[in-house]
């Protein structure tokens, strides 16, 4: 036998015998656990596999749109304050301690003065602005620049050209105002910079671009972008903006190329924000939207990217919308007028938009939430107001979680002809357990048992759903949030292989239950298990390239997959579901395109040490000599990519010889791998 080692895959050539990956975290037993696939693929599943089931999910929390996707490169660009709650603040003075000196100087955060031993040459004007509530008056000096500067991380490994605007409003002495980019720390040395001349007295919106040298700034290292004005001149400025000349749209192009390679059919714009969100407050001319407090995160909404922005972002990677309204703060009126503008806008203005009826409403850290007496009432009210707009409209109805669902659930289906789904959440904490001072290997082989758990509880849940006259046969389950995190790294979490893991496993779930929860939603699309931004770069997480392996596989149904192999049981587990018995070490969904002339099995291994030796028969498919295996794997369960190393977890794919009907496949512990097959002609 040949045995050819290709960057750490090992095939074997001789038969059909494929080992896929080498190198371990932790000693491995003697042994090797085996397995017997059985896969008949003239036996499909009676339902078809919904492409909605690969939705994501986009929501402003942390960097996901200001400081992600959208590519302004810019905070607080309209110098106002109360933009961040005390928390956020705390741990920004902690990572900057400079900027509380620039807070005394009356500058709004994360503002500081270009050069601070000028002392107090600055003023914030309320009701005086282009934008919002406050302007910022500089005052110059006669023999250097007065001026503020804001740390910014350019692209510069694929842009120097950077367009941005600003309005200026001239008070006194001459009338010019300069921007620039300088090292960081080090106004003295200008990169790029663009002098203003000033008209008129009154605001007036400037645009400027600013070229750099090609190696002036290397990748990762910080910038600072520049206001300034000299020789005694006085001027307000407000709402600056600073952008890579290659933004499409306002955004970022690198995170656009990323999402739309995820191939996901359906994009939800909700979450946490959405009970206090004003949807007027996100259209019109974006120079006029007022920047306000995010209360959901405790971080500034720009409204930059509200309704336009978002159908435009679906439109560039291929997804239709699903816009949760809002049941805290809102009312019946201002969600028909949302439907009715989404109307106008998306599309060919034909309506059958999705719509979710609020967002986890059952929590009281929701604004406005309705309780548990109310909700059933307030979704209706809803529901007849906007189907007024759109009767074509599909609606999604606040369910509750796996674990607490039947009494939230049971008062939703008291009116259940008003929607069409009752949506599910598990965003679930995965490192706390009930065990006292667990292992780390314990918290691991809990968490990937998590999707095992789900699938019963999902079932479960749509029992409860058939239990109802109104909803039987009609009402099915939409999971609009999904979420493995954990405080620590040091557990499986969203960012590192150990979530890819998870990840694998749920979406093997959803494969299996495609027939009663034919939506999810991915948390998301940006940040957690998606595409991240650091420092100017752009990488995806490990679960974001075990999502792409999975959405980019074109399968349409399951069909009948029989796995023989060791099981375990979990007792004392998550917080959420702790017992989970007969969790199998191996995971193996096998599922055929349209034509039927393709095969693909999605299989986890979530054994912490041990290779699975598995032996997979093929019925009803007759492949041909040559296919393809995509494998997820890292060194450790906590290796994850970052802006350094944005490449450090991804697949491996290479190609695969066969003979015959039969595999004879070792995969490796902790790994995800899909094998592609097709049929022999």
């Amino acid at each position: 036998m040949r045995r050819i080692l290709v960057s750490g895959v090992f095939l074997s050539c001789a038969g059909v015998s494929l080992v896929l990956a080498a190198g371990s975290q932790r000693p491995a037993r003697d042994r090797t656990l085996e397995a017997t696939v059985t896969i008949d693929a003239s036996r499909p599943a009676s339902y078809k596999i919904p492409r909605t089931i690969f939705g994501t999910f986009l929501e402003p929390i942390g960097n996901a749109i200001y400081g992600g996707l959208w590519a302004e490169l810019l905070q607080n660009p309209s110098f106002e304050d109360n933009l961040w709650n005390a928390g956020a603040i705390q741990k920004m003075l902690s990572d900057e301690p400079q900027l509380a000196r620039a807070s005394e100087l009356g500058l709004p955060l994360p503002w500081e003065p270009l050069d601070a031993k000028q002392g107090n040459r600055y003023e914030p004007r309320w009701n005086d602005a282009a934008n919002s509530y406050r302007s910022l008056f500089l005052m110059g000096l006669p023999e250097r620049p007065v001026g503020v500067r804001q740390k910014v991380f350019l692209p510069v490994h694929r842009m120097l050209k950077y367009v941005g605007s600003l309005y200026a409003k001239y008070e006194s002495g001459p009338r010019e105002i300069e921007v620039s980019i300088r090292r960081r720390d080090h106004p003295e040395e200008v990169f790029a910079g663009s002098k203003i001349r000033l008209a008129g007295d009154d605001w007036k919106r400037y645009e400027f671009r600013l070229d750099l040298e090609a190696g002036k700034i290397t990748p990762l290292e910080p910038a600072d972008f520049v206001i300034a004005v000299g020789n005694k001149g006085r001027v307000l400025v407000d709402q600056a903006s600073l952008m890579p000349a290659d933004n499409v749209d306002g955004m970022d192009p690198e995170i656009v190329e990323m999402a739309k390679a995820m191939k996901t059919p359906l994009l939800r714009f909700g979450g946490n924000f959405t009970s206090a969100y004003h949807w007027r407050d996100g259209i019109g001319p974006r120079d006029k939207r007022v920047s306000m407090l995010n209360i959901a995160w405790g971080m500034p909404e720009y409204n930059t990217f509200g309704t336009d922005e978002f159908l435009r972002f679906c439109e560039l990677i291929g997804a239709r919308p699903q816009i949760a309204l809002n049941l805290g703060s809102g009312t019946t009126e201002e969600a028909a007028g949302w439907v009715k503008y989404v109307n106008e806008h998306w599309d060919e203005h034909t309506g059958g938009v999705l719509w979710e009826l609020g967002n986890e409403l059952w929590g009281t850290f929701q604004v406005g939430y309705p309780t548990r007496q109310r909700v059933a009432e307030r979704t209706k009210a809803f529901s007849d107001a906007v189907r007024k707009m759109d009767p074509k409209a599909k609606w999604i109805a606040t369910g509750g979680d796996e674990d607490s669902y039947r009494d939230w659930n049971e008062t939703q289906l008291t009116n259940a002809e008003a929607f069409d789904y009752l949506s599910t959440h598990f965003v679930v904490t995965d490192d706390r357990v009930e065990r006292q001072n667990p292992t780390a290997d314990f918290i691991a082989q809990a968490d990937f048992a998590l999707p095992v758990g789900l699938e019963r509880k999902l079932r479960e849940m749509h029992d409860e759903i058939q239990e109802n006259p109104q909803a039987r046969d009609r009402v099915k389950t939409a999971f609009t949030e999904w979420l493995f995190w954990a405080r620590q790294g040091d557990a499986p979490r969203y960012d590192n292989m150990g979530g890819a893991i998870c990840t694998a496993g749920f979406l093997n779930t959803l494969m299996r239950v495609a027939d009663i929860v034919p939506i999810a939603d991915m948390t998301g699309i940006m940040e957690f298990g998606g595409i991240w931004k650091k420092r100017g770069d752009v990488f995806g997480a490990p679960s974001y390239w075990a999502f792409r392996m999975y959405s980019n596989a074109n399968v349409s149904q399951v069909v009948e997959a029989r796995t023989q192999v060791e099981k375990y049981d979990i007792q004392q587990g998550s917080v959420r579901l702790p017992s989970i018995p007969d969790v199998p070490y191996l995971d193996v969904v096998a599922a055929r395109n349209d034509a039927g002339d393709k095969l693909s099995l999605f299989c986890v291994n979530r054994h912490l040490t041990q290779d699975i030796a598995a032996r997979i028969s093929l019925a009803g498919f007759a492949p041909a000599p040559e296919g393809s295996v995509q494998t997820l794997f890292a060194a450790s369960l906590y290796d994850k990519n970052d802006e350094a190393h944005p490449e450090a977890v991804i697949p491996r794919e290479r190609s695969l010889k066969l003979e015959g009907a039969e595999l004879e496949c070792t995969f490796r512990h902790e790994s995800v791998t899909v094998i592609e097959l097709h049929q022999k002609n």
